[in-house]
């Protein structure tokens, strides 16, 4: 009896704790890589998000974007290039095309971690430059099978806007040079406050 009218009070109290979490739209019209945005809990404000980017990994010419900074004694020989580090800032953009919009980079590393098959270790930062996300972060650490159609990555943490960020990437390859050179398209599943 106790129970249930105590349960009953904290309802009272706290109603929004009663109902489903209601979509709501974005408000930020102007970013058009938003795709969508939802509450997910009255109570916390948490909302989740979903962007689009395209990530341009420049290995060639005068200007790289990713450098092979250290690598293991066989790495030359290996058939999957294990034991490559690879540092990257590489440009975060709205479309496929490098001279589309800027909206971020992306900062960290990538390493060969496969012995049989293709597999990069990748730790990166999405490092925010545009709108009301500048200055934020998405911090992305996970396994990469390069030549699956799609790869899934967790978010682990995030700053700024992405304060307890938590979700996935999915990332899918856009292009592949002869060069190395590649666009990937990143879209971010990410639930933040």
């Amino acid at each position: 009896m106790a129970t249930s009218i105590f349960c009953g009070f904290l309802l009272l109290l706290f109603p929004s704790c009663a109902t489903n979490p209601t979509p709501v739209n974005s408000s930020d019209q102007g970013n058009s890589y938003l795709i969508s945005s939802r509450l997910v809990s009255r109570a916390t404000a948490e909302k989740q998000s979903h962007f689009r980017f395209y990530w341009h990994d420049v290995i060639s010419g005068p200007n790289p974007t990713a450098i092979r900074v250290a690598e293991a004694p066989g790495t030359n020989t290996s058939t999957t290039g294990f034991g490559a580090l690879i540092m990257i800032d590489d440009a975060l953009t709205t479309g496929p095309d490098m001279k589309s919009k800027l909206v971020g980079r992306a900062q960290g590393f990538y390493a060969s971690a496969g012995l049989d098959k293709v597999g990069l270790l990748m730790a990166m930062n999405f490092v925010f430059t545009d709108g009301k996300y500048n200055g934020s972060t998405i911090a992305i650490l996970g396994h990469n099978e390069v030549f699956s159609a799609v790869r899934e990555m967790p978010i682990v943490g995030g700053s700024g806007l992405f304060r307890f960020a938590r979700g996935y990437v999915q990332a899918r390859t856009h292009s592949l040079e002869k060069t190395g050179d590649a666009v990937v398209e990143y879209n971010i599943f990410v639930n933040h406050y």
